[in-house]
């Protein structure tokens, strides 16, 4: 599909030389950083408002817990030397 301007709308990727392997690996990267198959896998059942909130929490839970390991190991290598 093209816009009104005539240029591609959506994620495009150009296939050189007929490499059509390498042509995929850089969709599925592309796709892989617009979040898009993060999104269809979000949209695939209704999660209610209250389960969403949950999620959220643990999530910022997990990453409080990751930053504080990498603070106690770095504050463990500090201590050594």
């Amino acid at each position: 599909m093209r816009d009104k301007n005539g240029m591609p709308q959506g994620i495009v990727v150009e296939v050189q030389n007929g490499d059509i392997e390498r042509a995929l690996r850089k969709l599925k990267k592309k796709v892989q950083n617009e979040g898009v198959f993060q999104d269809l896998k979000n949209k695939e059942f209704y999660v209610k408002p209250s389960e969403l909130r949950r999620r959220a929490r643990g999530q910022a839970l997990a990453r409080m817990r990751k930053r504080a390991r990498a603070e106690e190991t770095n504050n463990k290598y500090d201590k050594a030397e």
